[in-house]
């Protein structure tokens, strides 16, 4: 079952259930995290609640997306309680890039490896422990909170001081924050886990600051475990053609670390365990369009598509100009 969020025809928020392929509301709910601090209040699950509410009018999801009244899949009544995180070198072959940039710069450690190389070879040797042993820890980096997210359909703004404007096809986690601050796991959904690698490339130590920019993710929560194997199509469109397009895979199939590594590396940390708090984890990728020479342009449009993940997620690219900024004493 994948869901939805999206304004109906009304204004008036609503939240729908996909079941083979078939999109209808949910009665009585009108936001996801609602249905799910309910779900965490009662004995059953979040499936449970959605078949004990029942399912109403189908609607039509190509229809909301292309009149942009999608909503992202899960968001926050107060925007700064969801955090926006994300773990890289995850994926097999993902260092190459990476690496690569370090290279150009003449950035190495010992025995003539990157850092990143070196990290990604750890993610290797120990990204994937026995049940009940504990793996070595990722690279980890804050993007932003709910403030940061766009909706669907909706434009990325890269701003103007950015040296970069790129697509990162990923895999986000969903989590909510239970009453015992523990983290309890929605689903996934497709993200674009936008960066400026431009940045990045100048000194890997500029990676924190390539990170803080928008992106997008969803339109669908797809509920349940990840598929151990995901194959999904990265494109970008210049003037309604595609300028590039290039598969992305992910799951633990092709991954150098599992996702229970990756979550108990995040939420290891008490100040993301607050009650009632929304996590959307970025999983990494090894597939950018950074890569192979493109350099975004002004209305580009990012598309990211899955099977197993339903709706296409697509965004154009917006260049803003760089905010005045004064910082004033109120001294």
């Amino acid at each position: 079952m994948n869901l939805i969020q999206f304004f109906d025809l009304d204004g008036s928020r609503a939240v729908a259930a996909i079941q083979n392929d078939v999109a209808r509301t949910v009665i009585g709910a009108t936001s996801v995290y609602d249905l799910t601090i309910e779900a965490l209040a009662g004995l059953g699950g979040l499936a449970a609640l959605i078949e004990a509410k029942g399912l109403g009018a189908t609607v039509d999801r190509g229809a909301i997306l292309a009149e942009g009244r999608m909503l992202s899949p899960i968001d926050h009544p107060d925007p700064a309680h969801l955090y926006v995180t994300g773990t890289g070198l995850t994926h097999l072959g993902s260092a190459a890039t990476r690496d690569a940039m370090h290279k150009a710069n003449g950035t190495k450690t010992e025995n003539d490896l990157t850092d990143s190389m070196k990290m990604f070879q750890m993610g290797l040797e120990n990204g994937k422990p026995a049940d009940g042993e504990k793996g070595v820890q990722p690279e980890w980096f804050y993007k932003g909170n709910g403030y940061s997210v766009v909706r669907p359909g909706h434009p990325i703004p890269s701003p103007g001081f950015a040296l970069d404007a790129g697509e990162e096809p990923e895999i986000a986690g969903i989590y909510v924050i239970d009453h015992n601050g523990q983290p309890r796991r929605l689903g996934f959904a497709l993200a674009n886990e936008f960066s400026d690698h431009v940045t990045e490339r100048v000194n890997y130590l500029y990676l924190a600051h390539s990170k803080l920019r928008a992106c997008s993710f969803g339109p669908e929560l797809r509920v349940g475990d990840l598929p151990a194997h995901i194959e999904g199509m990265s494109r970008i469109y210049r003037d309604g053609k595609v300028l590039w397009e290039k598969p992305f895979l992910s799951g633990e199939d092709n991954m150098s670390h599992t996702i229970a590594n990756l979550e108990y590396h995040h939420f290891k940390y008490n100040l993301f365990r607050n009650p009632g708090d929304v996590h959307v984890h970025c999983f990494g990728t090894a597939t950018l369009s950074f890569a192979d020479g493109i350099s975004t342009q002004p209305d580009d449009i990012f598309e990211l598509e899955e099977a197993q993940f339903g709706a296409a997620l697509r965004n154009p690219v917006r260049m803003e100009t760089e905010h005045p900024l004064i910082v004033g004493s109120i001294y």
